[in-house]
């Protein structure tokens, strides 16, 4: 990438901190403007996918470090521990990080066999096919994806900015219906980012514990919910890490393969053998992210 774009990688960081951290803060959902720099990636660097790789990994990584970095701050706020303890601690850590992260990857690459192709299922790599798929349609094709099979799906980002707009608008107009206060447009859009990396059946799940917790707990059973939810998503979530954990040095290092029952199969273990299907329905037998 020329050294040139550099600074627009920076302006693009500052122009879209701003509205990524007011949703955070609103929602709990941190979110990059990813989509957007890959959209205007494909316009600047077409033709040069290593190029689009390097501009949209330095642009996610400072746009996703400031939400970190706020995150944390407001965690030592509420513990009242000074910003000027915070701010060299989480320096330090992020170089920690980043030394271990490549440290674990190199070791994964020289001693995982076939690692993320689909002869080793556990280690697929499904996100960074997500970015490898990226840099082909937005990288290698660049501006002609515009006149492409599915130049149709660019006109979501029309329809993303424009129905916030529309909720709010009604929201004012009609402010004694309640409900409408209740939409929220980046919310409901916001899981959609997970769905290339992520399993298509991991989305019932989400859904239906979300509404166990969020409309049939809280309506029937507020007095819980008020007292032990909170508590409990934070009890799933370090489980969720204990267990991979776990499940990593106990299992898969080992090689031991998850058991087969009903609902699982295909590539993606959801039960949707057509999920890795190309737009023809063509299932690839072999090939590296």
């Amino acid at each position: 990438m020329p050294t040139s774009f550099v600074p627009v990688s920076f302006l693009l960081t500052i122009i879209f901190s701003l509205p990524s951290g007011i949703i955070t803060a609103i929602t709990n959902m941190p979110m990059t403007a990813i989509s957007a720099v890959d959209l205007i990636s494909s316009l600047i660097l077409s033709g040069n996918p290593i190029a689009y790789l390097t501009f949209r990994t330095l642009t996610y990584t400072c746009q996703n470090q400031i939400l970190v970095y706020l995150m944390n701050s407001k965690i030592a706020h509420y513990m009242k521990i000074p910003p000027r303890i915070v701010l060299p601690l989480f320096i330090l850590a992020s170089i920690l990080s980043s030394i271990i992260h490549y440290i674990t990857a190199i070791y994964l690459l020289n001693n995982v066999p076939h690692i993320c192709t689909l002869k080793s299922p556990a280690w697929r790599c499904l996100s960074l096919q997500a970015t490898h798929t990226s840099s082909i349609v937005f990288g290698i094709t660049g501006a002609f994806i515009w006149s492409a099979r599915y130049s149709s799906l660019l006109y979501g980002f029309l329809i993303g900015s424009i129905l916030p707009i529309i909720s709010w608008l009604l929201w004012k107009a009609f402010p004694n219906i309640k409900w409408l206060a209740l939409i929220n447009f980046p919310i409901l859009l916001m899981a959609t980012i997970n769905m290339p990396p992520a399993p298509a059946g991991e989305f019932p799940s989400w859904f239906l514990v979300g509404f166990i917790f969020n409309f049939i707990l809280y309506r029937y059973a507020h007095n819980w919910w008020e007292k032990y939810a909170y508590i409990f998503s934070i009890a799933m979530s370090c489980g969720v890490a204990i267990c991979g954990f776990i499940i990593f040095f106990a299992l898969q290092l080992n090689h031991t393969s998850f058991p087969q029952w009903w609902g699982l199969g295909g590539l993606n273990g959801d039960g949707c053998p057509l999920d890795s299907a190309n737009f023809s329905g063509v299932i690839p037998t072999d090939r590296y992210i």
